[in-house]
């Protein structure tokens, strides 16, 4: 906070792996300078979507409208450079908190229309990122804070908390201390399999360690083996076949937010529904199975801010808040890497290449499915 209050600190940048909290901590960040009045408005962009591109200058129109929206400005120009300036004059007689999170790739803020470099400028630019180098050498930032993991009590209270009732039985007390070890501190790991853990009697806990310490290397940057083997697990202690079908579906399509209208076009294309016979019963499975991973904290809540999106949920589900779900990005590399191994999925992100796909690992013709980018679709077919 006290960054964020020094005239000098244009750029603030916060970092450290995935699923330790960054996110959380931003918004909370967010949330105390609204309630402080420090600025007169508080923008908040997710732009994990800069992985995924070859060229991330493609988002600026995007970042620029949501900026647009959120400060009430009207576009006259039709172009990326017209609007900038626009934006520009716009953001410098306004004193904001702009946040862009989790950025893999580096972002022309000039070219959006973000001012950074400007002395005169009053508003604050906030960015995380799983790489310190991404933030002070590559985007120029003047202050990083460094996001560790959750300290041993307060890690442990966390999984008390969620797991709950396991410290009842005394068998138990030490499995569940070896489990929580495995999470390594981290809060995604620690809640994803606390929750599926829960109420489980002692042979599940212990059949759960045994698989844990059964981990395998992955190559996910900044995603350790015992954290991975902790999401795996939790997919795999999914009751519903189809629920895990949908946990692998979301996560092959994209960063972001994804409308259950998306879900529901490609669950049934894909037939991953058994005994479906109309379009209201197909709604209702997909509105129960995403609750089941909600409820296994291996999916989220979208934002509630729906001025967000670019477009609105149909009918069909109006009455699921704004339409949309989101899943962590740790989660949805978890789920990638699942989906890859075991049902020889691909997801291509970008310009595949013959070395890319030995790289991967992945096969043409051992695939059972590849999910295409939508930007790779509209800038190649």
């Amino acid at each position: 906070m006290d960054a964020l209050g020094d005239d000098k600190i244009k750029m603030i940048g916060v970092w450290g792996m995935g699923g330790v909290g960054k996110t959380t901590l931003v918004k909370q960040v967010a949330e105390r300078a609204k309630q402080g009045k420090l600025f007169t408005t508080e923008v908040y962009i997710d732009v994990s979507w800069t992985r995924d591109l070859e060229k991330p200058q493609r988002g600026i129109s995007n970042i620029q409208k949501k900026i647009a929206e959120m400060l009430g400005l009207k576009f006259t120009g039709e172009d990326e450079s017209t609007r900038a300036i626009e934006l520009m004059h716009g953001l410098k007689k306004q004193n904001i908190l702009l946040i862009l999170d989790d950025i893999w790739k580096v972002i022309d803020l000039e070219q959006v229309g973000i001012p950074c470099k400007d002395d005169r400028m009053a508003c604050k630019v906030v960015l995380t990122s799983r790489q310190h180098g991404m933030l002070s050498k590559d985007m120029g930032t003047c202050k990083d804070f460094h996001v560790n993991h959750l300290c041993d009590e307060e890690a442990w209270k966390l999984f008390q908390r969620t797991a709950s009732d396991f410290e009842q039985e005394h068998e138990l007390r030490p499995i569940a201390t070896e489990v929580f070890k495995k999470c390594e501190g981290l809060p995604v790991a620690i809640v994803t399999i606390a929750t599926a853990l829960k109420g489980e009697g002692v042979a599940v806990w212990r059949n759960a360690l045994q698989e844990l310490r059964m981990s395998t290397p992955t190559n996910i940057e900044g995603v350790t083996e015992n954290v991975y083997s902790c999401l795996e697990w939790s997919y795999k202690h999914l009751k519903s076949a189809e629920a895990k079908s949908l946990f692998l579906l979301i996560g092959s399509l994209g960063n972001g937010d994804i409308p259950l209208d998306d879900l529901l076009k490609y669950g049934m294309g894909l037939d991953l529904f058994s005994k479906i016979d109309s379009l209201e019963h197909a709604r209702d499975r997909i509105v129960s199975l995403v609750r089941i991973l909600k409820s296994s904290s291996l999916l989220l809540d979208a934002l509630e801010d729906d001025k967000y999106y670019d477009r609105a949920p149909s009918l069909l589900f109006v009455e699921e808040g704004n339409g949309f779900v989101k899943m962590h990005d740790v989660v949805r590399d978890v789920a990638k890497l699942i989906a890859s191994k075991h049902l020889h999925q691909f997801e291509v992100d970008g310009v595949v290449r013959s070395q890319e796909w030995e790289k991967s690992g992945a096969e043409p013709r051992n695939c059972t499915g590849v999910a295409l980018n939508r930007e790779i679709v509209q800038a190649y077919f």
